[in-house]
């Protein structure tokens, strides 16, 4: 996934943008919760500073108390208010990669309550490259910030239009503002600082390769060592949908439908490449989806196509193996998460 080359803090918003992000600041100043737009999903969001208005963020997405959040703040000179013993390197890449999809896990402030880190002594920060999203944190006032995890179900798809919130969540949110879909569609990749040589914690938006390059030096994938820090996205089961997802190599995508399919089932066959399908495989009960082969291009659409097969009396999703490439290590994730059981 590469950084995007928009602007968004020099996007024009509309007065009646205007007017509702003005609407959803006194709200969240009130104690509420608001979903908005980020380039990356669209996010559950309350004031960072109060605790119950938090619970509410908890409570809403069923999520477990222990889960920590991230906070999304909207200036990088904020940083230095909600985190301490900033590493120069943390420094570099948040005037490189933000506003973006990269959040970085540093030693908490004290002005953090413990229910924003589930108890731990490191919080996620964030800027976020959307320009409601900016927009909103200005709109709040100076050294205020948003918790906000995913504006969904906990475990299940993220939502990248806010007709996604709508339909999960509903009127348990005081106000959704409604951004359009997000142009990445993946989560924030999480960079932990915790140790001297920093680690993802969370593959996403932002690769590895990118990250290195700006630091000139490794950062260590989740695989390389056990995570000690409890972040957003990190359980074995998440951004699943209602449907039962399973995960093949290309070779033996079509036989395991054709199994299935002779049970009586009816499966959904995604495939990232026209080259790899079967047509002589298909049936009436067995139908195949191509997504696109540019790893950007996949991001941007997947949980979106998965709330839509969710609409479709489907029995299983059987999903094409994405390439051993690191621009797909994101993707991955999520598809394996999701495929847990």
């Amino acid at each position: 996934m590469k950084k995007t080359s928009a602007t968004p803090q020099q996007a024009v918003l509309t007065p009646g943008q205007r007017k509702q992000i003005a609407a959803a600041a006194q709200i969240l100043c009130s104690g509420g919760t608001v979903a908005f737009p980020t380039e990356t999903v669209y996010g559950l969001g309350a004031d960072v500073s109060n605790p119950s208005a938090i619970h509410k963020i908890y409570r809403i997405k069923h999520r477990p108390a222990d889960h920590p959040l991230i906070v999304h703040i909207g200036a990088i000179s904020d940083l230095h208010h909600w985190a301490q013993a900033i590493p120069e390197s943390a420094w570099k890449l948040a005037r490189h990669f933000w506003p973006g999809p990269l959040t970085l896990i540093l030693p908490r402030s004290p002005r953090i309550p413990d229910c924003v880190t589930g108890g731990q002594d490191t919080v996620g920060l964030r800027m976020p490259a959307h320009p409601v999203a900016l927009a909103l944190l200005q709109a709040l006032g100076p050294e205020k910030a948003l918790a906000a995890p995913s504006a969904n179900r906990f475990g299940r798809i993220s939502p990248t239009a806010a007709a996604h919130v709508q339909q999960e969540l509903g009127a348990e949110v005081d106000m959704i503002l409604d951004g359009g879909a997000c142009q990445v569609g993946l989560e924030s990749t999480i960079l932990s600082f915790h140790d001297e040589i920093p680690q993802i914690l969370r593959p996403g938006g932002i690769t590895s390769a990118a990250i290195e390059a700006v630091l000139q030096s490794p950062v260590l994938l989740p695989h390389h060592r056990p995570q000690m820090i409890r972040v957003s996205g990190s359980l074995p089961a998440h951004y699943a949908p209602v449907t039962p997802l399973r995960i093949y190599p290309a070779a033996e995508l079509w036989r395991h439908a054709s199994i299935l399919a002779e049970q009586g089932l009816r499966i959904l066959v995604i495939t990232w490449s026209d080259s790899n399908c079967s047509r002589s495989a298909l049936s009436e009960s067995i139908e195949q989806f191509i997504m696109p082969a540019d790893p950007v291009a996949y991001g941007q659409q997947l949980y979106a196509r998965l709330r839509q097969f969710d609409q479709v009396a489907l029995d299983y999703l059987l999903v094409e193996a994405p390439p051993d490439h690191p621009d797909w290590l994101a993707i991955t994730d999520r598809l394996q998460r999701a495929s847990y059981h």
